[in-house]
């Protein structure tokens, strides 16, 4: 392993560190023992093996969306859109389950296909406006976000009601990513088939940027636009497809929430997994293998923080707060390089001597 990887790993490692130390500083100050507080805490997402999958099933939403923001972030965009995404893609998805009769594996491809377009069209406009316009793309994004928030708030109900006039119709099962195998392989947890889907996605994600043409210009264009245009990259063309690609994954990843982890859409939710995205991206250094890493512990602090709050008189808030402090450190991990690098320069000028 070559010392950039090994300053990734080490960064990583020290962000999560940092963040568990402040997380267990807060419950010190609230009065709580904190190795009691963690014991639960990770008890709650790995103890059993029903645990272990709704684990897993928690943490699959998380790796589309840090993968949808992180490419984007290697084209120098911020796609703070992946919730908006998500749940245009989620509801093309469950508006399809609901409407065509098709037996599971052909309508769930389908699905999936629909998903992909879904995310890309709602981030392709957003980029766009950036290559032709120049506009901010966190301002499109946004605005993009709360269009796809409205537009479900209204198509749910008009068409696709269920027992609630807030919620859609439950997904059939020739509709659902769950599989009577792999539940019971869990003990009858929520994961389900999206999590192969994720992992799939991980590798040709990792595949794409560090293998292909498409992903060394993708790569050039994030680094220096106009360098990139000088060494005859299309800027623009490489800015729009980088963002469809960003939202095919948040697209699918809103097929693994509704119609994996949930069995419907509910209106007047923006998904949080969209958000959550940008710090799984930024915790996994925006790298494929760190955002899957990134997105399972998030999946196991958040799995973990209701068995915590009913074992102790800890207030499941205190796994939020350790999550938005590992969020901080992870902003701020280029000290944490800068003193790596310091560490190494001063390691090579003593072999040299």
């Amino acid at each position: 392993m070559n010392f950039h990887k090994q300053k990734e790993v080490i960064t990583l490692l020290a962000t999560i560190l940092l963040g568990l130390i402040a997380g267990a500083l807060f419950m010190l100050f609230a009065g709580h023992d904190p190795l009691t507080g963690y014991k639960f805490l990770f008890r709650g997402g790995l103890m059993s093996l029903e645990r272990v999958g709704n684990t897993l099933a928690t943490a699959t939403p998380l790796i589309f969306t840090g993968l949808s923001v992180a490419f984007a972030f290697k084209t120098g965009l911020f796609n703070i859109g992946a919730a908006g995404q998500m749940l245009f893609g989620g509801f093309c998805a469950t508006a399809v389950g609901l409407t065509l009769p098709l037996d599971k594996p052909v309508l769930l491809l389908v699905m999936a296909l629909v998903a992909m377009l879904a995310g890309a069209l709602w981030a392709a406009l957003p980029g766009w406006f950036k290559a032709r316009f120049n506009v901010h793309e966190v301002v499109s994004t946004i605005m993009f976000n709360w269009i796809a928030y409205w537009l479900v708030y209204y198509f749910v109900p008009l068409y696709f009601k269920g027992s609630f006039e807030t919620e859609s119709r439950n997904i059939p099962l020739e509709a659902s990513l769950r599989t009577p195998w792999l539940s019971q392989m869990f003990d009858g947890s929520y994961i389900n088939i999206g999590l192969l889907l994720a992992l799939a996605a991980v590798v040709l994600c990792a595949f794409l940027l560090q293998r292909t043409t498409l992903g060394f210009e993708l790569k050039a264009v994030g680094f220096n636009r106009f360098a990139a245009e000088y060494a005859g990259i299309h800027a623009g063309r490489s800015i729009v497809v980088s963002m469809m690609l960003a939202g095919a994954l948040a697209g699918l990843g809103g097929m693994t929430l509704y119609c994996g982890y949930a069995t419907n859409i509910q209106i007047g939710i923006l998904p949080s997994q969209g958000i959550d995205g940008i710090a799984v991206a930024l915790l996994g250094a925006n790298s494929p293998w760190g955002v899957l890493a990134a997105a399972l512990f998030f999946g196991t602090l958040y799995s973990g923080k209701g068995f915590m709050n009913a074992m102790t008189s800890i207030p499941p808030e205190i796994a939020d707060t350790i999550i938005a402090t590992i969020i901080y450190f992870a902003a701020t991990s280029v000290l944490i390089e800068k003193f790596l690098d310091r560490l190494w320069r001063k390691q090579q000028s003593k072999e040299g001597a």
